[in-house]
């Protein structure tokens, strides 16, 4: 049994990638608390953990797990005709509130190991959720620029605290501009938006050419106990303002679901420099 391509799978899933240029801003934090946001919604969900290296999605919801996206890509490559990516995921599962997650491996070197289109056929195989939410790691990687093609919104966030953070997300913005992916798949968000700095949100947005879709505040304490506790915001400081502005978040993607999935075109959600590379071998 042949190996389902991307294209042979029928996607239903609104598939958002959390994407930044630099490490350490708030990417899984973000993936996190929009895969629990979603669900407390009633959406089935799913959060695919593809910083390879360094994904920390299970430390977060102190969980653990043996079954990682690298042991599905060796499940798929050798067995095909026997692979439910079932299998290979773990549940979060807090207070009534569901969401399934796809872990990151558990070695460095499997990292090294990626099969891009096994990987790409893996999260194909998860439409029967409503939203799959995929946490990347900080680089226009062969990986990330398929999850990108793959999505149907790119979450990119950044921390513009000092000259050079402006410097690299405004890279990092004209670079996914130049790889063709449409301006209305690339939501900007700003994460600790109200913190004390020496550039102002207004300028940024000036200098992009284009308005943050959010921002969320700065909010340590909330963050400490979340991490601390293993919950998402919605649990460890239900109160907290950075947990409403999360919720806030949430809400402009459900009110737009439908928005979302029939506006883009199918070429616009396969599109990017990936795409092309492979159309240009004729993959």
């Amino acid at each position: 049994m042949a190996i389902p391509t991307r294209n042979a799978i029928a996607r239903s899933s609104v598939i958002i990638s959390v994407f930044s240029t630099t490490p350490g801003i708030g990417k899984t934090i973000t993936a996190i608390n929009l895969a629990a946001g979603l669900a407390h919604e009633g959406y089935k969900v799913c959060l695919a953990d593809l910083d390879l290296q360094f994904g920390d999605v299970l430390n977060y919801l102190k969980l653990s797990s043996t079954h990682t996206v690298a042991g599905a890509q060796r499940a798929l490559l050798d067995h095909p005709e026997n692979f439910r990516i079932r299998d290979f995921l773990i549940d979060y599962s807090h207070e009534g509130l569901r969401f399934s997650i796809l872990p990151a491996p558990l070695y460095v070197y499997d990292a090294y190991q990626t099969d891009v289109q096994l990987v790409t056929d893996i999260i194909g195989q998860l439409n029967f959720y409503d939203y799959v939410i995929l946490d990347l790691n900080s680089m226009f990687s062969a990986l990330n620029l398929a999850m990108l093609d793959l999505s149907t919104v790119i979450n990119y966030i950044g921390v513009i605290d000092f000259l050079p953070a402006l410097k690299n997300y405004k890279i990092g913005y004209d670079t996914l501009i130049r790889f063709e992916y449409e301006e209305s798949k690339i939501r900007l968000v700003e994460n600790r938006a109200d913190s004390q700095k020496l550039i102002r949100g207004e300028d940024v947005e000036r200098l992009l050419g284009e308005p943050f879709y959010h921002r969320l505040p700065n909010d340590y304490p909330s963050v400490n106990k979340s991490i601390n506790s293993g919950q998402p915001l919605m649990f460890a400081a239900p109160d907290s303002k950075l947990t409403k502005s999360f919720d806030e978040l949430v809400g402009l993607y459900t009110n737009r679901q439908t928005e979302i999935a029939s506006a883009l075109p199918a070429e616009t959600q396969s599109g990017g420099l990936f795409g092309k590379i492979k159309g240009w071998f004729g993959f």
